[in-house]
């Protein structure tokens, strides 16, 4: 049984005072690249393998993926977007799991059976 994971790239992006702001596409490609590292042994908690999706927007858009992370682009809002990849996951077989530090989204997943956990779990 795979585990879902659906990564808020632009929330863990910004939970990491680096400089993001200056190129918010090349923070979501490290943040994809490290992201990649978890896919087969999973992360703190979530054993693997893990089925991981990132979710970008705005000026991260573009951002390729890679063998472990697929890339979803958010055609509007990122976080109605993770809404609907939680909401598609219900009744699959293995758990779903977002990544996100933002409390509005924590609880629209969760309404949806989704769980969540914080950023540190995927920069831990």
């Amino acid at each position: 049984m795979t585990t879902l994971l659906i990564v808020d790239g632009a929330n863990v992006v910004g939970s990491v005072p680096d400089g993001w702001w200056k190129d918010r596409r090349g923070a979501a490609e490290r943040l994809r690249d490290r992201l990649a590292r978890h896919a087969a042994k999973g992360v703190e908690g979530l054993p693997g393998p893990v089925e991981i999706v990132l979710v970008v927007e705005g000026a991260a858009k573009g951002v390729a993926p890679v063998p472990g992370v697929r890339v979803d682009e958010a055609p509007g809002s990122g976080d109605d977007r993770i809404v609907e990849l939680a909401a598609g996951a219900r009744g699959a077989a293995g758990e779903c799991v977002v990544v996100t530090a933002d409390r509005e989204l924590r609880e629209r997943v969760s309404a949806v059976g989704a769980r969540t956990v914080g950023p540190r779990t995927v920069y831990g």
